[in-house]
């Protein structure tokens, strides 16, 4: 089975239907990085600033933080 998921993807690799499908692929993983963002600066921003503080946060610093959270460091 694993064989045959092997080739399929090897296909799927090439071709315009192979870059239709890592085109959707990437959209799809970019929504779900974009949600993390969001949550991420939603959350924080419902903390109070003694919160973040407690957490050594800064309002400042939420923006990045998600983006972090998100993307990863660069």
């Amino acid at each position: 089975m694993a064989a045959i998921a092997h080739t399929h993807n090897a296909a799927a690799a090439s071709g315009l239907f192979g870059r239709l499908m890592v085109a959707i692929q990437h959209m799809q993983e970019n929504r779900a990085r974009r949600a993390i963002y969001r949550q991420t600066v939603r959350e924080l921003n419902v903390l109070t600033n003694r919160d973040l503080a407690d957490l050594g946060i800064n309002r400042a610093m939420i923006g990045r933080l998600a983006h972090e959270a998100a993307w990863g460091t660069k």
